[in-house]
């Protein structure tokens, strides 16, 4: 019984292997049968007639057998064929159904890839009449793999008990192509849709980046004059004070006994006070001054973000201005102890580089190890090791010149360091990094310029980053 509309009855399918069995009676054995019983004779006509005329039905199911575009065949009830039409030999790759039925004596062992998929349909047919759809990968002659999809019928006796199985077989290997090429396309656009997203992240960062370097550029720009008119206008007001305080020592030396009004605003002013600190408040505003225009440099230096063009450059300028820009966070605080900054610095030639994105990069190093490093201060004890930031450059092979950032963090295990440079992957809480530091310093360092940013970390024995800029003659 095929389980489809197209297939054959289980009636129709008895009555062809009957046709089949049956041979025509010879004239003589009817005419020995007429002496003995008449009756059995007439049965015997009656039975000849009704094959003959099932004869034309049988040829119609044969023929649709034997010309069905689909595979159709016959197997015992634990999977071994019996009857196979020519398409099915045609879609394992064989000459003939003989053939076909004769070298897979035994399907389970020999036709599919994997066996278990065959045992299944086993199962399924045990407790079900029909299965339809049933997919699997089996082998051709030829060793090659295709798809097929089966729609399979139990056939039982009255009791129920399972007799042989009939079915067909439709070849789905291109379909199964046609989905995995889908599939890979699937995946294709949706990492191209991620790195496109990504690009438009970096690129917004790097707007944001630029817009505030040259935002900080202006500020430091605008706040430049007037502490330049401060500091040289204290000069003056030194001199100046100086040569006041020279002449009231005088006036106090020669004129010792002032009138009583001069002698009353003396005393309330406290004078002698006044003469002493008046240049301990100037020494102050000087050097107020001063440190403001070290910072305005230095906001100057590190905003260098439009420079299209390298340019020689002075790695230890941008170091220190960027440590000066987080100064405050290197602070000690009532919760928090200082981090000490210890520098190892050699004996560096001006590097042919885009100043202003290394330094960015050397933002985003020390930020990490001051992140890092306040992450260890919240969980610090008595014993814990104070913390610090060691930066290293030297020269290497008079070829590169290396900077190293380390911290004596808690580290990182060997799964987070792998990802680090990956765009938006981060370790910190939701809101406070974006996790695009890392890989746009990588980008800057890699493909800017043409060197090499390697992390160094192991858990418990802090985390050091290591950069090399090939030098350029």
């Amino acid at each position: 019984m095929l389980v489809n509309r197209n297939s054959l009855s289980s009636e129709a399918s008895s009555t062809l292997e009957g046709c089949k069995n049956l041979q025509q009676p010879s004239t003589t054995q009817i005419i020995h049968l007429k002496h003995n019983n008449v009756d059995l004779v007439n049965k015997i006509l009656e039975l000849q007639r009704r094959v003959e005329s099932l004869q034309p039905l049988s040829d119609k199911y044969r023929s649709i057998f034997e010309n069905a575009v689909a595979g159709i065949y016959q197997t015992t009830a634990d999977g071994r064929f019996l009857l196979a039409n020519p398409a099915l030999a045609r879609i394992y790759g064989y000459e003939s159904p003989a053939q076909l039925v004769t070298n897979l004596a035994d399907i389970s062992r020999q036709l599919y890839v994997n066996p278990e998929r065959q045992r299944q349909l086993i199962e399924l047919l045990q407790e079900k009449e029909r299965v339809s759809g049933f997919e699997s990968e089996v082998y051709r002659q030829d060793g090659s793999i295709i798809w097929i999809c089966e729609n399979v019928g139990a056939v039982r006796d009255e009791s129920g008990v399972l007799l042989y199985c009939e079915g067909f077989v439709t070849d789905i290997t291109e379909r199964k192509l046609a989905e995995a090429r889908w599939r890979e396309s699937v995946e294709l656009c949706k990492k191209q849709a991620e790195q496109i997203e990504q690009m438009q992240s970096q690129l917004m960062q790097s707007e944001k980046l630029s817009s505030l370097g040259q935002m900080v550029a202006g500020v430091a720009h605008e706040l430049n004059n007037p502490v330049t008119f401060v500091c040289g206008n204290l000069i003056y007001a030194g001199q100046y004070a100086e040569d006041v305080l020279t002449l009231l020592k005088l006036y106090h030396k020669y004129y010792p006994d002032p009138v009583p009004e001069i002698a009353y605003i003396t005393d309330s002013l406290d004078l002698e006070f006044m003469m002493a600190d008046f240049k301990k408040t100037l020494s102050s505003m000087q050097i107020g001054a001063d440190r403001i225009r070290q910072i305005i440099h230095s906001l100057r230096n590190f905003s260098r973000m439009d420079e299209v063009k390298m340019k020689p450059g002075n790695l230890h300028e941008g170091i220190d201005s960027t440590l000066l820009i987080l100064n405050n966070r290197l602070k000690a605080s009532p919760q928090n102890q200082e981090i000490k900054i210890i520098k190892e610095y050699g004996n560096l030639p001006l590097l042919h580089c885009y100043c202003g994105l290394l330094n960015q990069v050397f933002m985003n190093l020390l930020s990490n190890a001051i992140d890092a490093l306040d992450d260890q201060r919240k969980f610090a004890n008595s014993s814990s090791k104070n913390p610090q930031i060691r930066i290293s450059t030297e020269v290497k092979n008079n070829t590169w010149v290396v900077v190293r950032i380390a911290d004596n963090g808690h580290g990182m295990p060997e799964k987070v360091k792998e990802q680090i440079f990956n765009p938006f992957f981060t370790t910190k809480p939701v809101g406070k990094g974006t996790g695009l530091g890392l890989s746009i310093s990588y980008q800057i360092v890699v493909e800017k310029h043409g060197g090499k940013l390697e992390c160094i970390s192991d858990p418990e024995q802090g985390t050091e980053f290591a950069i090399a800029i090939p030098m350029r003659l």
